[in-house]
């Protein structure tokens, strides 16, 4: 009986652990988030490519990989650590950001897709691990993103 009141505990935190995280999600339809992330150059696939590289390491981003062919860039932001958790209560909290792009040749337009997600993770000391990642969909990064990602083509075309 003890056992079955504890699963239906456990049972019921879960449950409601998992509504609650999904309540401050944004509702953007998929066609939105895609809108959101999507832009188009008249410029060729390598101006664009490169210009992408060159934005994300100036907003502080490592290039993690970077193929020209597959038209794909990842790239991680800088660690930031919550020392007072790790200090008092043995948890190291990690947050960080990872950026993709990808870049595809459609037609007459260059398309470039880039996408931001916040990555957390917490390691006790007891060897316990947890992880969750968190997409970006703040309009202003992607608006300021792409604008930076404009300025470098147009620097890029105008000295070929």
């Amino acid at each position: 009986m003890r056992v079955v009141k504890r699963l239906s505990l456990l049972t019921m935190t879960i449950f409601l652990c998992s509504c609650a995280s999904t309540s401050n999600l944004p509702t953007m339809t998929p066609m939105e988030i895609q809108s959101l992330q999507t832009r188009e150059y008249e410029e060729n696939k390598e101006i664009v490519f490169r210009s992408v590289v060159s934005v994300f390491q100036d907003i502080g981003y490592i290039i993690s990989q970077a193929d020209l062919n597959s038209g794909l860039i990842t790239a991680t932001g800088a660690a930031d650590s919550d020392w007072a958790s790790k200090f008092w209560l043995g948890v190291t909290k990690v947050t960080q950001t990872k950026a993709t792009a990808f870049i595809e040749r459609i037609g007459d337009f260059t398309r470039v897709r880039v996408n931001f997600v916040t990555s957390r993770t917490e390691d006790s000391i007891y060897g316990q691990s947890d992880r969750s990642d968190e997409i970006i969909l703040d309009i202003k990064a992607y608006e300021s993103a792409f604008e930076k990602i404009e300025q470098s083509i147009f620097v890029r075309s105008a000295t070929n």
